[in-house]
């Protein structure tokens, strides 16, 4: 393992737990009036779920990180692993704003019309399956860097699904906010993830 890759395993937890930090930060700085998102609102699942789609791309990052060959993509993982992770705190922030628990008692995606049904084996829309993280653990070179790649824009688009879903169910103004800064950040990432997959592709 090169110098670098060494350096940023020690560093990337700690930069996690800082992105972390600023979400919580964010989460609470933004004023609220008395009407809080209940148990089984939008607002509610969507924080819930997004924390748990959130974390896998998180994983899938620190992974691609640690394994990629091509720097686009190691920068890319390491990009995407700490703007998540510090949206995975606000989401959390929220919660605690709301006095809700982390998790709830509903489905995950019931919070959606029909989102319920778009869960397959106790995954979201866009998640791996854990064959697939166990694929991306093992590879090497450009198969590892084509994989993640392939994982990720399918992770982006399912979490922009997400989000444009309660953009148009919430009332709630900050997370309408927040929900479009991410779609407006996951569909640019989707841009430059499809770019560098198709240099990928025609690699050797």
């Amino acid at each position: 393992m090169s110098t670098e890759k060494r350096r940023f395993g020690y560093w990337l937890p700690a930069t996690l737990v800082v992105g972390l930090l600023l979400g919580v930060a964010i989460g609470f700085l933004i004023p609220r009036g008395e009407d809080l998102p209940a148990d089984d609102s939008a607002e509610a699942g969507f924080a819930r779920d997004m924390s748990t789609h959130h974390s896998q791309a998180v994983e899938m990052g620190m992974i691609a990180y640690t394994r990629a060959t091509n720097d686009e993509v190691r920068m890319m993982a390491r990009d995407i692993a700490l703007t998540q992770q510090g949206q995975i705190g606000m989401f959390q922030a929220w919660l605690r704003e709301w006095n809700l628990q982390p998790t709830g008692s509903e489905p995950a995606m019931s919070w959606m019309p029909g989102g319920a049904e778009s869960v397959k084996d106790g995954l979201m829309p866009g998640m791996a399956t854990p064959e697939e993280l166990k694929r991306l653990r093992e590879a090497t070179g450009l198969d590892e860097d084509r994989l993640f790649m392939k994982l990720m824009i399918n992770h982006h688009l399912g979490g922009i699904h997400m989000a444009q879903e309660v953009v148009e169910l919430s009332d709630d103004p900050e997370v309408v906010e927040s929900a479009q800064l991410s779609i407006n950040s996951q569909q640019r990432d989707l841009t430059d993830m499809q770019d560098l997959q198709k240099r990928l592709d025609t690699a050797s």
